[in-house]
């Protein structure tokens, strides 16, 4: 109770502050940007209070006098026009939001549900296809963080600072604070992001799309994303089994059934890349989630304030400021939304530059709005993305030249060619794009000019050591991308009026476009995998609740490790699935810990060298090294032992 009262009085303390700085807005975009700066703010200010007070009760607590502070600010410095008010027009989006947000948002409430560590019968934990690999890491965080002094460090890397953009994790680290479990604190504020995400980008096809229809479009080309890969899976697919099973349905269930079969995701051997966001970017990708449901509202306002149809005669010096304070706040948040944002507002200036007759007005206002931004994330840039981008080595830098993203694996050639990978990956929307493109609408190409500035980034340099991550900038162009396309196909649609085969087209063309997407969504609603036994569940359990916050155990280094995901411990090195692509060297660690389970006695130093205060072996130490149990039963006293786990306690000194 009191976690929820707390995320509510944030919530109506964001949409106080919205109501008071942008009064002219319409009522629905108000009440999301407000809902959405709420969760901004409560990111935020108890990670600020943390660096002086720990994440703590207490840093909670000077949160909420910071909140106030805000809150009242705002109003001081309020905009005193009237509000505006519901019409019509509010009727036929919240008619929109009901009939997409809602569907969606209980899709991805179930799936929340049943891929963040479900409980079942057993008490074992389960998760999906999706979220087997990443969710462990983003669980260590949140229980990790709990009562964590700040700037903290890597869970599973100790001695090394957490850079990694924490912030979506440690909102979850507020409720799990307060008592929520473990499991309500990740799918709660995930579905709320996830609605919000949602209801963003149709406030935003509000915006920039020239139709009313084109709202519901735009927000469905994005989410529902998928490409052609649907034709290798039904390639010959039209027989029948030796059985008389229909190969088609066949064909489905190596769908449903295999890992990572998915038309949208087949890495090998089809070059299938472009995933489904919702199933391979929202729901396992939490710091993702947690930029998108930011920085729409940031494309949003930059849009509404900078867009010659749009923006007011005189300057909206609040709601330029609040944009920087927005944009700036990114970067712990996500820093390739931060990217994205800082490149779409570059592309869009040198269009306005060029074409505006205001333009020096105009540079003056992107002027505040970048540098307020500049101001708020320079500090976060420098003290931890740059910190952890430039300590990699070799094959795992950061910032490296790469053109064209997967199609060139490490650069050693383009498996296809350039036009058909996209054609094949994005689909139908991408032929239409180029389409829309080659027409004279100023409207759109302003929309691309800030796309394009994305995708060229994109498409020359790779940002991490992992070179599929780039996905994550090229989603950002291709969501301004899809309000393009919607416009395109409304003035198709509407020219087509009068042929008796237009619904038949339509029919045909939705199902290119969508198939993929709702054979990804189907596989993933259908995807079970088991994370944590029970009897991995209750040693987890047992060193969250009897050992010391914070303390220090050696394990080996696998992903699926409850002394860091449940139990919010240290270990002394987590796996390279993670920390590789963090930029990090395992190598003596890893060489370490396997010496010390191998022969304990000969290396007791390796406990002393890192601090240990609990030896931890599972099923997996036991398969992975030659462990002397006898040596360490005989050294270390056994503080718990079931048929999964054994903890050894450290003796001081």
């Amino acid at each position: 109770m009191i976690a929820a009262i707390y995320l509510l009085i944030y919530l109506l303390c964001g949409c106080a502050v919205i109501r008071w700085l942008l009064p002219r807005l319409p009522v629905l975009n108000r009440l999301w940007l407000g809902v959405s700066l709420g969760l901004l703010l409560l990111m935020w200010l108890p990670a600020l209070c943390a660096f002086a007070l720990a994440f703590t009760w207490a840093a909670h607590g000077a949160a909420l006098a910071l909140l106030a502070a805000v809150t009242g600010g705002a109003y001081l410095i309020r905009d005193r026009r009237a509000t505006r008010g519901w019409n019509d027009a509010e009727n036929a989006l919240l008619r929109q939001l009901a009939l997409v947000v809602i569907p969606l948002t209980l899709l991805s409430g179930y799936l929340q549900y049943t891929h963040m560590a479900r409980v079942d019968a057993t008490g074992a934990w389960h998760v999906g296809q999706s979220t087997y690999g990443d969710l462990p890491m983003h669980m260590s965080f949140i229980t990790g963080l709990k009562n964590a002094a700040f700037p903290a460090d890597y869970p599973f890397y100790p001695g090394e600072q957490l850079s990694y953009p924490f912030l979506v994790d440690s909102l979850s680290t507020t409720f799990y604070l307060m008592g929520w479990s473990l499991q309500s604190s990740l799918v709660i504020p995930g579905t709320l992001m996830m609605a919000l995400c949602f209801a963003g980008v149709m406030c935003l096809a509000r915006e920039m799309t020239l139709g009313r229809k084109t709202v519901v479009l735009a927000a469905l080309l994005f989410f529902l994303n998928g490409g052609l890969g649907f034709l290798y899976d039904f390639d010959q697919a039209g027989g029948l089994q030796y059985d008389g099973t229909p190969t088609v349905w066949m064909r489905i269930q190596a769908i449903l059934t295999g890992y990572y079969k998915t038309p949208t995701n087949q890495p090998d051997p089809n070059n299938l890349r472009w995933s489904n966001v919702i199933a391979d970017l929202m729901i396992p990708q939490r710091t993702l989630l947690g930029g998108w449901c930011m920085v729409i509202p940031c494309f949003y306002l930059l849009y509404v304030l900078f867009d010659p149809a749009k923006r007011e005669d005189k300057p909206n010096v609040r709601g330029e400021v609040l944009l920087g304070v927005w944009g700036g706040a990114l970067p712990l948040i996500h820093t390739h939304s931060f990217t994205a944002l800082a490149l779409c507002s570059l592309g869009m200036l040198v269009y306005d530059m060029i074409h505006d007759r205001e333009r020096k007005a105009l540079f003056l206002r992107y002027l505040r709005y970048g540098a307020t931004a500049a101001v708020l994330s320079v500090p976060q840039l420098v003290l931890f993305t740059f910190a952890q981008a430039f300590q990699g080595e070799g094959s795992n830098t950061f910032l490296t030249f790469q053109f064209n993203w997967v199609n060139n694996p490490g650069g050693t050639g383009m498996r296809d060619m350039y036009l058909w990978f996209y054609v094949k990956n994005v689909g139908l929307p991408f032929i239409i794009l180029l389409l829309a493109l080659c027409e004279k609408d100023g409207h759109a190409r302003r929309i691309f000019s800030g796309a394009l500035a994305i995708i060229l980034a994109a498409e020359l340099i790779r940002f991490q050591p992992n070179e599929y991550d780039n996905n994550k900038l090229f989603y950002l162009a291709w969501l301004l991308c899809c309000m393009i396309v919607a416009d395109w196909c409304h003035r198709v649609w509407h020219r087509l009026k009068g042929l008796r085969s237009r619904n038949v087209l339509a029919a045909l063309t939705a199902v290119v476009t969508f198939l993929s997407a709702g054979l990804t969504l189907w596989r993933e609603v259908v995807s079970d995998y088991q994370a944590f036994s029970a009897g991995a569940v209750e040693a987890g359990e047992y060193i969250r609740d009897n050992t010391e916050e914070h303390s220090v155990f050696i394990s080996g280094t696998q992903h699926l490790n409850p002394v860091t995901s449940i139990a919010g411990r240290t270990v002394v090195c987590g796996p390279d699935l993670w920390l590789y692509f963090h930029g990090f060297n395992t190598t003596e660690r890893k060489l370490d810990v396997q010496t010390f389970f191998e022969n304990p006695e000969e290396n007791a130093h390796v406990l002393v060298k890192y601090d240990v205060d609990y030896v931890y072996v599972s099923s997996y130490e036991r398969s992975s090294y030659s462990v002397e149990i006898d040596t360490l039963d005989r050294l270390f006293d056994v503080v718990f032992e079931n048929g999964e786990a054994t903890i050894y306690k450290v003796p001081e000194g």
